[in-house]
C-alpha cells in the first residue's frame, strides 16, 4: 500500500532518520495516529447508542496526553490501543529486525500508557483501555455503562 500511495522511493533515507530503509520509512509514515479502523468502529457503535463524545482531545488541558474518545461531562477517557504498538500480550510478536530498538519503543509505550492512566485518574477521570482486536460492540457496552454510572453520581 505504501508503494501504491507513492511513499516508497529509491531515494536514501533522510539524514537523522532512524528508519532502516526507505521502505520502513514509508510504512512508518503510513501509520495513523488517529481515526484508525478500530477507533472508528468503536465510535460508530457508541454513536448508534446515541452517545456523543469528543474525538482525539486532551482530557486534561495541561496534560500532554490525548484520548481517542472523551466524555467530558462524565470524565471518561477511552483509549483503543494497537496490539503491536502497545505490546498486546495476546497478539504482540517481537520484530526480528532491530529487535532491541522495538523492544524499547514498545516498553516506552506501555510505561507511558501507565503514566497516562495514573495521571488522568489523579485528576478524577475514569480511564478505559481496549485492545484493537476487542469487539467494538462489547467495548461500547462497557463505555456506556461507565458513562452512565459516572453521570448518576
Amino acid at each position: 500500500m505504501a508503494r501504491s500511495a507513492g511513499h516508497v522511493t529509491t531515494e536514501a533515507v533522510p539524514p537523522g532518520s532512524w528508519a532502516s530503509s526507505p521502505a520502513s520509512c514509508a510504512v512508518m509514515a503510513g501509520n495513523k495516529g488517529r481515526d484508525t479502523k478500530p477507533e472508528r468502529l468503536l465510535r460508530s457503535a457508541l454513536h448508534r447508542k446515541g452517545m456523543r463524545y469528543r474525538v482525539s482531545v486532551r482530557p486534561v488541558a495541561d496534560l500532554r496526553r490525548t484520548a481517542d474518545v472523551v466524555f467530558t461531562k462524565a470524565k471518561v477517557a477511552v483509549f483503543v490501543d494497537g496490539c503491536y504498538w502497545h505490546g498486546c500480550p495476546e497478539h504482540y510478536r517481537p520484530s526480528a529486525k532491530r529487535a532491541e530498538f522495538w523492544q524499547e519503543k514498545i516498553a516506552g509505550s506501555q510505561a507511558r500508557d501507565g503514566e497516562t492512566t495514573a495521571a488522568l485518574e489523579g485528576h478524577g477521570w475514569k480511564v478505559l483501555r481496549f485492545w484493537e482486536h476487542e469487539d467494538p460492540l462489547e467495548a461500547a457496552e462497557i463505555v456506556e455503562q461507565a458513562v452512565q454510572s459516572r453521570l448518576e453520581h
